[in-house]
């Protein structure tokens, strides 16, 4: 598919501009070929306007996804303008599992995973084989994890993992807490916990089974019952009596199914399992579980889990991200003029600077992007409320939020309002419709430099992207040349400061030089930031010492780094204590900063926060009951969606490929979009298999197909995301020149709201329920 992208019928060629003044769904633009000289006269116009009128901070940048050089551009061009305003797409991607990660076990990153020696996975809404950041690493091993591990999936879909497992538990969503919590009480209850990780209760006449043998030790983890912390000795383990105590003493398979739906028997059988297992076993959360309004504490019990096993860097077991050292970008302070350091003081305008979001970065309290409520705020009169004064200029990369954002219309209501907006894209995307200024994107696999850094098989790998052939059109690359070739008419017109930080500070790390050109400029980025894989006489312990040399690099393609040792970070994990916190000491901190900055106390912020722990519950996982928008009576059925295998980060619609092999995604038809929906529930729509239905929320309504299917439980229906598209060309559209979509965007049923915790888009856990109507076609 990305051969079909490159070559595209449909891709931006030149740089384009708006002839329709009125802009909105379904208005044509009126857009008319330009040069390259045209579009970046007019942007660095706009900007000098507002730098002239020391009014800077009202420009704002949004950017997507981006390859290991997207800061040249998103951050040091920004921060050198002037701006507080750039904001990247991660907040509505995964941060609260990050969030998790961190409360538990003090790392804000993802896990790496031991697949090839784990014994027993239990998959919370995970689906490696489809849509993971290991899926190429997951399909070509899933065949021996079959034979050598029991595999558990927590699904509320049958996913293409759940199909493959020893069983699949069809929970009820934004459930996972509960069902997590009930494992934990029998892995406790059944004394199966890792007392070399964890630790043990100490010997004594309390818990002596023999009156002469103290060292005949009994557990005092018995349902209902609570327990002295005094009387446990912890290893790596922290607090984990005071979360038996607050949260897990009744949390019994029995009351876990009244609330999940799973039987108790089976929790207890999943639960003996996985602590019989040990620390080989893996608790593999993913977004089903973590983006959900309440979504963290029901991850923190995910990842818990783990620690209660001892799978921490063990053999087996769940890893954090393994370390291989890249560059850094030249420091910028020196270039930096008086207003730009004003400006950096600045109130940005995504309003995470409030009581009702800590939106925690693993560094600061707000110092998360929160990039959905963007389009709230510009949907303000302006000046916004939120921060005191509007954006008059808008410049975007790589990223599609009337598209992909939940709540789409209102992105599409504030792209309408914004007085000049410059896309930059390879396609015509949803946002590009709204621009003012269109610029053509180089592709970023087959002719640009770039690199992209990740994790997998307990190993960092660096791969580089780099032109293998000649640009079919008039195109740029996004991250650096244009980001050159806008500095440079900056600097034609008086302000040469982010000219003169990349002409200078920018030095080819093998022969000295500074770039003279863009394309220079690109490359010589590129080889900065990756100067440790390949440059063996400055890598750190010996890294790249083998490749030797920039071009060997790229001739190779791609730099791996050592694997990862166990129990590297046994007695020094991240927090203070060093320890597994059970009890979050370092959540507790940050609850407690916020609630003094605001002069409250943290349940206070805890309401603000939307979570429904209060006290010390606040500070352990524990099981939060799922918001749903939308009454049961009006909306019956809840509504879940799923990735698509094909998606392509979110970009490969307009391919024949996606639509053609659509049915690879469990229930989809191909050149389709269908609402995947229990035989039961079907029968009492009085519904058959291609139906044309109306899906409604609280939010808007979408049209697409009715689908029986028993791949998920009666009441829930799913949808996969990625069609829906009324832009991005002639295949994503059902009718491109009149907007017609092909099915129906799920983002305009799904509500926008947060996980405040992280300042995470809320998705999954069934946010909406909806209504189901069939219509004459």
């Amino acid at each position: 598919m990305a051969i079909q992208q490159v070559y595209d019928p449909d891709r931006i060629k030149t740089p384009m501009k708006r002839t329709n003044s009125k802009k909105g769904r379904g208005i044509d633009p009126g857009f008319v070929p330009i040069t390259w000289d045209e579009a970046l006269d007019t942007i660095a116009d706009k900007l000098m306007e507002l730098k002239n009128n020391g009014e800077t901070k009202k420009y704002m940048f949004l950017k997507g996804r981006s390859t290991g050089v997207g800061d040249v551009f998103y951050k040091k061009f920004n921060i050198l303008y002037g701006t507080p305003n750039y904001f990247g797409h991660g907040s509505i991607c995964a941060e609260a599992e990050k969030m998790a990660n961190w409360a538990t076990e003090g790392t804000f990153s993802y896990h790496d995973y031991d697949i090839a020696n784990c014994k027993c996975y239990l998959m919370w809404s995970t689906d490696p084989i489809a849509s993971n950041r290991q899926v190429s690493n997951a399909i070509s091993r899933w065949g021996s994890v079959m034979d050598g591990a029991k595999i558990y999936v927590i699904d509320p879909r049958l996913s293409v993992t759940a199909a493959k497992a020893d069983k699949w538990l069809p929970i009820i969503p934004g459930t996972d807490g509960a069902l997590a919590c009930a494992i934990a009480h029998v892995i406790l209850t059944k004394g199966l916990w890792n007392k070399k990780f964890v630790g043990d209760f100490k010997a004594g006449p309390w818990n002596y089974e023999l009156t002469d043998n103290y060292n005949n030790k009994k557990n005092l983890f018995v349902a209902g019952e609570t327990v002295d912390e005094e009387k446990f000795e912890y290893a790596n383990g922290y607090g984990l009596v005071r979360w038996w105590n607050l949260a897990l003493k009744d949390a019994t398979p029995e009351w876990a199914e009244e609330v999940c739906g799973i039987e108790a028997s089976t929790i207890t059988e999943v639960a003996t399992q996985f602590g019989k297992y040990g620390s080989s076993s893996i608790s593999w959360q993913s977004p089903g579980t973590n983006m959900q309004v309440r979504g963290v504490y029901g991850a923190m019990a995910a990842n818990a889990l783990n620690g209660l096993v001892g799978s921490i860097e063990t053999k087996g077991g769940v890893f954090r991200a393994a370390s291989a050292s890249t560059g850094h970008l030249p420091d910028h302070n020196h270039f930096r003029d008086s207003n730009a350091r004003k400006m950096a003081k600045m109130k940005p305008i995504d309003g995470r600077i409030r009581k009702d979001f800590l939106a925690f970065d693993g560094s600061h309290i707000h110092g998360n992007v929160i990039t959905s409520r963007i389009a709230d705020v510009l949907n303000q009169e302006a000046p916004y409320e939120d921060c005191g004064y509007e954006i008059k200029v808008l410049i975007s990369c790589w990223c599609n939020f009337a598209f992909s954002s939940t709540g789409a219309q209102r992105w599409e209501e504030a792209l309408s309002k914004v007085p000049f907006y410059a896309c930059i894209t390879t396609h015509p995307s949803e946002m590009a419709q709204f621009a003012d200024i269109v610029l053509p994107a180089k592709h970023h696999l087959f002719e640009r430099y770039g690199y992209q850094k990740n994790n997998q098989g307990l190993q960092t790998y660096i791969s580089v992207q780099q032109p293998i052939i000649t640009p079919l059109w008039d195109t740029k690359t996004d991250e650096t040349e244009i980001a050159w070739e806008l500095a440079a008419k900056l600097k034609d017109r008086g302000f040469a400061n982010i000219y003169n930080y990349y002409s200078k500070a920018f030095v080819d790390p093998e022969t000295g030089n500074t770039p003279t050109k863009a394309s220079e400029f690109a490359e010589i980025a590129v080889k900065i930031l990756t100067e440790p894989c390949w440059n063996g006489k400055n890598a750190k312990a010996g890294q790249g010492k083998d490749l030797e040399s920039w071009r060997n690099f790229c001739s190779k393609g791609l730099f791996n780094s050592k694997t990862q040792g166990t129990k590297k970070h046994w007695g020094k994990l991240g927090h203070a204590t060093g320890k597994f916190e059970f009890y979050s000491e370092s959540l507790k901190e940050l609850l407690e900063e916020l609630a003094t900055q605001y002069k409250c106390d943290v349940n206070e912020i805890m309401e603000g926060l939307n979570y429904q722990a209060r006290d010390g519950l606040a500070f352990v996982p524990h099981y939060e009951e799922p918001v749903r928008y939308g009454d049961e009576k009006t909306y019956p059925y809840i509504f879940e969606e799923h990735r698509s295998r094909l998606s392509r980060e979110g970009r490969s619609a307009n391919c024949v490929g996606f639509q053609e092999l659509k049915d690879l995604d469990p229930g989809d038809e191909a050149w389709d979009d269908v609402l995947k929906i229990n035989p039961s529930d079907m029968q009492d729509l009085g519904l058959n298999d291609g139906d044309t239905i109306e899906v409604s929320s609280v939010q808007g309504t979408i049209t697409v197909h009715a689908k029986g299917w028993e791949g998920t439980r009666p009441g829930v229906v799913f949808k996969c995301y990625g069609q829906g598209h009324w832009a991005m060309g002639h295949i994503a559209a059902e009718d491109y020149e009149n907007f017609k979509p092909r099915g129906g965007n799920n983002n305009e049923i799904l509500p926008c709201d947060w996980e405040r915790l992280s300042g995470s888009t809320a998705r999954h856990g069934g946010l909406t329920r909806v209504s189901i109507k069939k219509v004459n076609d």
